[in-house]
């Protein structure tokens, strides 16, 4: 048998980051995702739902006419929470990095 082919015992390295913390990490991780896509998403919802009751009272249906605010609006609230965001997402990877 070749010698890149034998099975070697490997030692841990100082490293390796343990199960359970690296399971921590990606709850960590999935849940600030939520918390910062929530803010552009609701908003986003609730323009919706907005111009989906203007459109049915006004009867008119164009497609643009939903879509057009609601680009509009959640351009500005990522434009005033941007910075939030950034700062949430640099304290979680200097966390997860050990910066």
């Amino acid at each position: 048998m070749p010698r890149w082919m034998q099975p070697t015992l490997t030692r841990r390295r100082e490293t390796d980051v343990p199960a359970t913390s690296l399971a921590g990490m990606v709850h960590q991780a999935l849940l600030l995702s939520m918390v910062i896509a929530l803010p552009a998403i609701s908003v986003a919802a609730l323009m919706g739902l907005l111009m989906a009751s203007v459109q049915a009272a006004t009867q008119v249906q164009d497609g643009a006419l939903s879509h057009v605010p609601r680009i509009v609006v959640v351009s500005v609230v990522l434009a005033f929470t941007g910075t939030w965001m950034g700062h949430h997402v640099v304290a979680f990877a200097l966390r997860a990095f050990g910066g």
